[in-house]
Protein backbone atom coordinates (compact mmCIF):
# COMPACT_ATOMS: atom_id res chain seq x y z
CA UNK A 1 0.00 0.00 0.00
CA UNK A 2 1.37 3.40 -0.98
CA UNK A 3 1.70 5.90 1.89
CA UNK A 4 2.09 9.38 0.43
CA UNK A 5 2.68 10.79 3.92
CA UNK A 6 6.04 9.04 4.27
CA UNK A 7 8.87 11.30 3.16
CA UNK A 8 12.55 10.60 2.65
CA UNK A 9 14.59 13.47 4.08
CA UNK A 10 18.00 11.85 4.02
CA UNK A 11 20.88 12.03 1.51
CA UNK A 12 20.27 10.89 -2.07
CA UNK A 13 23.03 9.48 -4.26
CA UNK A 14 22.99 8.77 -8.00
CA UNK A 15 25.65 6.11 -8.48
CA UNK A 16 26.26 6.54 -12.23
CA UNK A 17 26.04 9.99 -13.76
CA UNK A 18 27.88 11.43 -16.77
CA UNK A 19 28.47 15.10 -17.51
CA UNK A 20 29.51 16.76 -20.74
CA UNK A 21 30.84 20.29 -21.16
CA UNK A 22 28.99 20.41 -24.49
CA UNK A 23 25.80 19.18 -22.83
CA UNK A 24 23.79 20.63 -19.95
CA UNK A 25 26.70 20.11 -17.53
CA UNK A 26 26.12 22.30 -14.46
CA UNK A 27 22.41 22.72 -15.23
CA UNK A 28 21.97 18.94 -15.15
CA UNK A 29 23.64 18.77 -11.74
CA UNK A 30 21.38 21.62 -10.60
CA UNK A 31 18.28 19.66 -11.70
CA UNK A 32 19.46 16.76 -9.54
CA UNK A 33 19.98 19.01 -6.53
CA UNK A 34 16.68 20.87 -6.94
CA UNK A 35 14.67 17.66 -6.39
CA UNK A 36 16.63 16.55 -3.34
CA UNK A 37 19.84 15.04 -4.75
CA UNK A 38 22.91 15.43 -2.56
CA UNK A 39 25.61 13.06 -3.85
CA UNK A 40 26.77 12.21 -7.38
CA UNK A 41 29.12 9.54 -8.64
CA UNK A 42 30.56 11.15 -11.77
CA UNK A 43 31.71 8.48 -14.20
CA UNK A 44 34.20 9.34 -16.92
CA UNK A 45 32.74 9.28 -20.42
CA UNK A 46 35.26 9.01 -23.28
CA UNK A 47 35.08 10.58 -26.69
CA UNK A 48 33.80 7.50 -28.49
CA UNK A 49 34.64 9.00 -31.88
CA UNK A 50 38.28 9.54 -30.92
CA UNK A 51 39.28 7.75 -27.70
CA UNK A 52 42.75 8.32 -26.24
CA UNK A 53 45.65 6.31 -27.62
CA UNK A 54 48.42 7.09 -25.10
CA UNK A 55 48.97 7.22 -21.35
CA UNK A 56 49.26 11.01 -21.44
CA UNK A 57 46.02 11.38 -23.42
CA UNK A 58 44.24 9.21 -20.86
CA UNK A 59 45.55 11.37 -18.03
CA UNK A 60 44.42 14.54 -19.80
CA UNK A 61 40.87 13.31 -20.40
CA UNK A 62 40.59 11.98 -16.85
CA UNK A 63 41.84 15.30 -15.50
CA UNK A 64 38.96 17.07 -17.22
CA UNK A 65 36.42 14.75 -15.56
CA UNK A 66 38.04 15.53 -12.20
CA UNK A 67 37.85 19.24 -13.00
CA UNK A 68 34.14 18.94 -13.85
CA UNK A 69 33.55 17.24 -10.49
CA UNK A 70 35.22 20.13 -8.69
CA UNK A 71 33.12 22.66 -10.62
CA UNK A 72 29.94 20.85 -9.59
CA UNK A 73 31.06 20.81 -5.94
CA UNK A 74 31.91 24.49 -5.99
CA UNK A 75 28.86 25.68 -7.93
CA UNK A 76 26.12 23.55 -6.39
CA UNK A 77 27.57 22.38 -3.06
CA UNK A 78 27.00 18.75 -4.09
CA UNK A 79 29.18 15.88 -2.94
CA UNK A 80 30.85 14.30 -5.98
CA UNK A 81 32.89 11.12 -6.22
CA UNK A 82 34.77 10.32 -9.43
CA UNK A 83 35.11 7.01 -11.30
CA UNK A 84 37.70 6.77 -14.09
CA UNK A 85 38.40 4.04 -16.61
CA UNK A 86 38.25 2.74 -20.18
CA UNK A 87 34.66 2.26 -21.32
CA UNK A 88 34.40 -1.28 -22.75
CA UNK A 89 32.55 -0.12 -25.85
CA UNK A 90 35.26 2.39 -26.74
CA UNK A 91 37.93 -0.22 -26.12
CA UNK A 92 36.18 -2.96 -28.09
CA UNK A 93 35.69 -0.78 -31.17
CA UNK A 94 39.28 0.42 -30.94
CA UNK A 95 40.50 -3.14 -30.63
CA UNK A 96 38.48 -4.29 -33.64
CA UNK A 97 39.76 -1.41 -35.79
CA UNK A 98 43.39 -1.97 -34.84
CA UNK A 99 43.11 -5.74 -35.22
CA UNK A 100 41.61 -5.34 -38.70
CA UNK A 101 44.32 -2.93 -39.80
CA UNK A 102 47.41 -4.31 -38.03
CA UNK A 103 46.64 -7.91 -37.07
CA UNK A 104 48.71 -9.19 -34.13
CA UNK A 105 50.44 -5.84 -33.79
CA UNK A 106 47.02 -4.20 -33.46
CA UNK A 107 46.03 -6.62 -30.70
CA UNK A 108 49.19 -5.84 -28.76
CA UNK A 109 48.72 -2.10 -29.30
CA UNK A 110 45.12 -2.28 -28.05
CA UNK A 111 46.11 -4.22 -24.94
CA UNK A 112 48.89 -1.74 -24.19
CA UNK A 113 46.47 1.18 -24.58
CA UNK A 114 43.94 -0.48 -22.28
CA UNK A 115 46.59 -1.01 -19.62
CA UNK A 116 47.74 2.59 -20.00
CA UNK A 117 44.17 3.73 -19.37
CA UNK A 118 43.93 1.60 -16.23
CA UNK A 119 47.32 2.79 -14.95
CA UNK A 120 46.37 6.42 -15.51
CA UNK A 121 43.10 5.94 -13.63
CA UNK A 122 44.89 4.17 -10.80
CA UNK A 123 47.27 7.11 -10.39
CA UNK A 124 44.33 9.45 -9.78
CA UNK A 125 42.81 6.99 -7.30
CA UNK A 126 46.07 6.82 -5.38
CA UNK A 127 46.25 10.62 -5.41
CA UNK A 128 42.80 10.75 -3.83
CA UNK A 129 41.22 12.53 -6.79
CA UNK A 130 39.20 9.50 -7.94
CA UNK A 131 37.42 6.84 -5.93
CA UNK A 132 37.04 3.78 -8.17
CA UNK A 133 37.95 2.42 -11.59
CA UNK A 134 35.21 2.14 -14.17
CA UNK A 135 33.26 1.74 -16.13
CA UNK A 136 35.16 -1.32 -17.27
CA UNK A 137 33.81 -4.63 -18.48
CA UNK A 138 33.06 -6.34 -21.75
CA UNK A 139 30.94 -5.74 -24.85
CA UNK A 140 27.18 -5.88 -24.36
CA UNK A 141 26.59 -6.70 -28.04
CA UNK A 142 27.63 -9.66 -30.16
CA UNK A 143 31.32 -9.68 -31.04
CA UNK A 144 33.79 -12.23 -32.36
CA UNK A 145 35.13 -14.91 -30.03
CA UNK A 146 38.56 -13.24 -30.20
CA UNK A 147 37.23 -9.88 -29.02
CA UNK A 148 35.12 -11.54 -26.31
CA UNK A 149 38.02 -13.61 -24.99
CA UNK A 150 40.38 -10.64 -24.97
CA UNK A 151 37.80 -8.49 -23.17
CA UNK A 152 37.42 -11.16 -20.48
CA UNK A 153 41.18 -11.55 -20.16
CA UNK A 154 41.67 -7.83 -19.58
CA UNK A 155 38.67 -7.61 -17.25
CA UNK A 156 40.05 -10.39 -15.07
CA UNK A 157 43.45 -8.70 -15.12
CA UNK A 158 41.76 -5.50 -13.91
CA UNK A 159 40.01 -7.39 -11.13
CA UNK A 160 43.37 -8.75 -9.97
CA UNK A 161 44.73 -5.20 -9.86
CA UNK A 162 41.68 -4.03 -7.89
CA UNK A 163 42.22 -6.87 -5.43
CA UNK A 164 45.86 -5.88 -4.92
CA UNK A 165 45.04 -2.19 -4.53
CA UNK A 166 41.87 -2.64 -2.45
CA UNK A 167 39.67 -0.53 -4.73
CA UNK A 168 36.19 -1.04 -6.23
CA UNK A 169 35.33 -1.49 -9.91
CA UNK A 170 32.23 -0.21 -11.67
CA UNK A 171 31.28 -2.74 -14.35
CA UNK A 172 29.54 -2.32 -17.70
CA UNK A 173 28.50 -5.76 -18.95
CA UNK A 174 25.77 -7.52 -20.90
CA UNK A 175 22.21 -7.58 -19.56
CA UNK A 176 21.71 -11.21 -18.59
CA UNK A 177 21.04 -12.13 -14.97
CA UNK A 178 22.29 -15.49 -13.71
CA UNK A 179 24.98 -16.16 -16.31
CA UNK A 180 26.53 -12.71 -16.02
CA UNK A 181 26.61 -12.65 -12.22
CA UNK A 182 27.99 -16.19 -12.19
CA UNK A 183 30.82 -15.31 -14.60
CA UNK A 184 31.74 -12.17 -12.72
CA UNK A 185 31.69 -13.81 -9.28
CA UNK A 186 33.90 -16.64 -10.56
CA UNK A 187 36.37 -14.12 -11.99
CA UNK A 188 36.43 -12.29 -8.67
CA UNK A 189 37.08 -15.53 -6.82
CA UNK A 190 40.02 -16.40 -9.09
CA UNK A 191 41.60 -12.98 -8.54
CA UNK A 192 40.95 -12.67 -4.81
CA UNK A 193 38.68 -9.65 -5.22
CA UNK A 194 35.82 -9.47 -2.68
CA UNK A 195 32.64 -9.66 -4.76
CA UNK A 196 31.02 -6.67 -3.06
CA UNK A 197 33.74 -4.46 -4.59
CA UNK A 198 32.35 -5.33 -8.02
CA UNK A 199 29.58 -2.82 -8.71
CA UNK A 200 27.31 -3.84 -11.56
CA UNK A 201 26.32 -0.61 -13.26
CA UNK A 202 22.98 -0.66 -15.15
CA UNK A 203 21.92 -3.55 -12.94
CA UNK A 204 18.55 -5.22 -13.47
CA UNK A 205 16.21 -4.63 -10.51
CA UNK A 206 16.06 -8.31 -9.52
CA UNK A 207 18.68 -8.30 -6.76
CA UNK A 208 18.07 -11.54 -4.88
CA UNK A 209 21.38 -12.64 -3.36
CA UNK A 210 20.96 -16.03 -5.02
CA UNK A 211 21.16 -14.19 -8.36
CA UNK A 212 23.70 -11.42 -7.62
CA UNK A 213 26.17 -13.77 -5.87
CA UNK A 214 27.48 -11.04 -3.60
CA UNK A 215 28.09 -8.34 -6.22
CA UNK A 216 26.83 -4.85 -5.45
CA UNK A 217 23.97 -3.92 -7.76
CA UNK A 218 23.66 -0.37 -9.07
CA UNK A 219 20.04 -0.52 -10.15
CA UNK A 220 18.86 1.47 -13.16
CA UNK A 221 15.58 2.90 -11.87
CA UNK A 222 13.62 3.32 -15.07
CA UNK A 223 9.96 2.52 -15.63
CA UNK A 224 9.00 -0.85 -14.24
CA UNK A 225 12.07 -1.16 -11.99
CA UNK A 226 10.47 -0.45 -8.63
CA UNK A 227 8.17 -3.46 -8.41
CA UNK A 228 10.89 -6.12 -8.91
CA UNK A 229 13.26 -4.15 -6.68
CA UNK A 230 10.68 -4.04 -3.89
CA UNK A 231 10.03 -7.75 -4.36
CA UNK A 232 13.70 -8.76 -4.12
CA UNK A 233 15.60 -6.32 -1.89
CA UNK A 234 14.86 -8.21 1.32
CA UNK A 235 16.68 -11.22 -0.17
CA UNK A 236 19.82 -9.12 -0.71
CA UNK A 237 22.41 -8.81 2.06
CA UNK A 238 25.21 -7.13 0.09
CA UNK A 239 23.28 -3.94 -0.56
CA UNK A 240 22.46 -1.93 -3.64
CA UNK A 241 22.57 1.59 -5.02
CA UNK A 242 20.41 3.51 -7.50
CA UNK A 243 21.43 5.17 -10.75
CA UNK A 244 20.23 6.92 -13.89
CA UNK A 245 23.22 6.46 -16.23
CA UNK A 246 22.40 10.04 -17.24
CA UNK A 247 24.37 10.67 -20.45
CA UNK A 248 24.22 14.48 -20.82
CA UNK A 249 24.27 13.98 -24.58
CA UNK A 250 22.91 17.03 -26.46
CA UNK A 251 21.83 14.72 -29.29
CA UNK A 252 19.69 12.66 -26.88
CA UNK A 253 18.32 14.88 -24.10
CA UNK A 254 17.48 12.91 -20.96
CA UNK A 255 19.22 9.69 -22.06
CA UNK A 256 19.43 7.16 -20.44
CA UNK A 257 17.33 8.53 -17.58
CA UNK A 258 16.98 12.18 -16.62
CA UNK A 259 18.91 13.76 -13.72
CA UNK A 260 15.82 14.05 -11.51
CA UNK A 261 14.99 10.34 -11.61
CA UNK A 262 16.85 8.91 -8.59
CA UNK A 263 15.44 11.47 -6.09
CA UNK A 264 11.93 10.85 -7.44
CA UNK A 265 12.32 7.06 -7.34
CA UNK A 266 13.70 7.24 -3.80
CA UNK A 267 10.55 9.01 -2.67
CA UNK A 268 8.41 6.44 -4.48
CA UNK A 269 10.29 3.61 -2.77
CA UNK A 270 9.67 4.97 0.73
CA UNK A 271 6.02 5.65 -0.11
CA UNK A 272 5.76 2.02 -1.25
CA UNK A 273 7.04 0.79 2.10
CA UNK A 274 10.80 0.35 1.76
CA UNK A 275 12.47 0.65 5.16
CA UNK A 276 14.32 3.87 5.94
CA UNK A 277 17.28 1.78 7.13
CA UNK A 278 17.51 0.16 3.70
CA UNK A 279 17.48 3.51 1.92
CA UNK A 280 20.10 4.91 4.31
CA UNK A 281 22.29 1.92 3.51
CA UNK A 282 21.68 2.48 -0.22
CA UNK A 283 22.49 6.18 -0.24
CA UNK A 284 25.08 6.43 2.56
CA UNK A 285 26.53 3.24 4.03
CA UNK A 286 27.21 1.29 0.83
CA UNK A 287 28.84 4.18 -1.09
CA UNK A 288 30.88 5.18 1.98
CA UNK A 289 32.12 1.61 2.40
CA UNK A 290 33.05 1.30 -1.28
CA UNK A 291 34.32 4.76 -2.19
CA UNK A 292 35.26 6.28 1.15
CA UNK A 293 33.75 9.36 2.73
CA UNK A 294 32.27 11.84 0.24
CA UNK A 295 33.93 15.05 -0.86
Amino acid sequence: MVDAHRLWKGPILDNHFHLNRKGRFLDAAKDFKNVGGTHLVLVHCPDFASPPTSFQEHRETYADTIAMAEEVRRTHDLHVRVVLGPHPAAFAHQFINWMDSDGEDGIERACENYRDSIDAALEFVKEGQAHAIGEVGRPHWEVSAEVWDLSNLLLEETMALAAREGIPLQLHVEGELESTYRDLSEMASRTGLPTHRLIRHYSPPQINESVTRGLTSSVLVGKGALEPLLASYEQNQTGFMLETDYMDDPRRPGAVLGPKTVPKRTQQLIEAGMDEEVLWKCHVDIPNALYGEPE
